[in-house]
């Protein structure tokens, strides 16, 4: 058997558990996924035009639609400007780049799970969160900026998962690297905890406390910015897209590491490049927005339940849900009170209620 034949044989042997070559048995679920999958488009954009709608000033959503769409030359722009500042300034970044972040978690969290194997885990699982909420309240602490916070949040969180790598690779066999990982990640998140914990202990009650404390509960009131939207977007294509094209390999990898070698995978490399493109997606996230938990648990796991474990599906229809999701809690954390609420205690008083109820279920449809 030469290599060219060995490399392509994952697409095949995917394919038997996937679409091809069982086009009688696979025909449901292809069309399921498509349906799904058309189902999710739809509701984003939807949910995009829907949450332009929403908030303190009244708008509709035929008033949206036109404003976006005079952008292009395809509509009349609105004689009231003042309609156009508070969609295109205020609310459609918010808007774009909640959808983004979530699509960003959930996809990190589909790539996790697939790489361990183990439905239970999410994105911050390597200790990205935690570093990143280490490094934004340190930065608070020393009256950085906005920029400054951002970006010491996303060297801080790259650096646990680099921390944890290095860890793994010195003191991981080949059969218990990826037990030694996650050993290593729940230490590193141990041990940025305590410096986040230190750093609220000794700031400022008056002022630096409430920022580190808000902050880290997360939201995006102050990230909703085009800049934002623009890096959160372009490492949304980089990262993800390279997870898009990786993704057939997860399936391969799935049948175990010696059999992913005997089909061509290089494992480590694949395992390197999808820890990085998540932990890209994760550390971006979280230094623009703060911390904002369970999207990367719950939303893979939703989905798999409803179109199985393919992850030449799974990945891209998480992205959707994920981003659904995300714009729906934002529009909940911006109208069910006067006060805007922190998007990070709404998903997790959404998901852990949501997770232990499908747990409940009992429908373990895993690898």
């Amino acid at each position: 058997m030469t290599e060219s034949t060995l490399t392509k044989a994952p697409t095949g042997a995917v394919g038997a558990k996937g679409h091809a070559g069982c086009a009688g048995r696979c025909a449901p679920r292809l069309a399921r996924e498509v349906a799904v999958g058309v189902g999710l488009g739809v509701l984003l954009v939807f949910l995009i035009l829907w949450s332009m709608t929403i908030g303190a000033y009244d708008l509709t959503v035929a008033q949206a639609a036109q404003t976006i769409l005079a952008q292009f030359g395809l509509a009349e722009p609105l004689e009231n400007t003042k309609i156009e500042t508070v969609l295109l300034v205020i609310r459609l970044p918010r808007i774009l780049l909640t959808a983004i972040v979530g699509a960003a978690l959930a996809a990190s969290g589909a790539a996790y799970q697939g790489l361990f194997k183990n439905p239970m885990v999410a994105p911050d699982i390597l200790g990205v969160s935690s570093g990143a909420g280490a490094g934004a309240a340190l930065a608070i602490l020393l009256g950085f900026g906005s920029a400054g916070v951002q970006l010491t949040a996303f060297l801080f969180g790259l650096g646990a998962v680099l921390v944890v790598m290095a860890i793994a690779r010195a003191f991981g066999k080949s059969g218990n690297s990826l037990v030694i990982m996650i050993l290593a990640g729940t230490v590193i998140s141990a041990l940025f905890s305590a410096v986040t914990s230190m750093a609220k202990y000794v700031a400022d009650t008056d002022d630096k406390l409430p920022q580190i404390t808000y902050w880290l509960m997360g939201s995006f009131a102050r990230a909703g910015a085009m800049k934002n939207v623009a890096i959160m977007g372009a490492v949304l294509l980089v990262a993800g897209g390279l997870m898009m094209a990786m993704r057939w390999r997860i399936n391969v990898m799935a049948f175990g590491e010696e059999e992913a070698r005997t089909m061509g995978v290089n494992v480590k490399a694949t395992r390197n490049v999808l820890i990085l493109c998540s932990t890209m997606l994760t550390s971006v996230a979280v230094c623009l927005c703060g911390t904002i938990g369970w999207v990367g648990l719950i939303i893979p796991h939703i989905m798999r339940l409803a179109t199985g474990p393919n992850y030449k599906s799974l990945i891209p229809l998480s992205m959707l849900a994920g981003a659904c999701f995300m714009v729906v809690v934002d529009d909940l954390a911006r109208t069910l009170v006067s006060a805007e609420l922190p998007v990070g205690v709404l998903t997790s008083l959404i998901g852990a209620p949501l997770f232990i109820y499908m747990l409940v279920r009992g429908r373990k449809e895993w690898l």
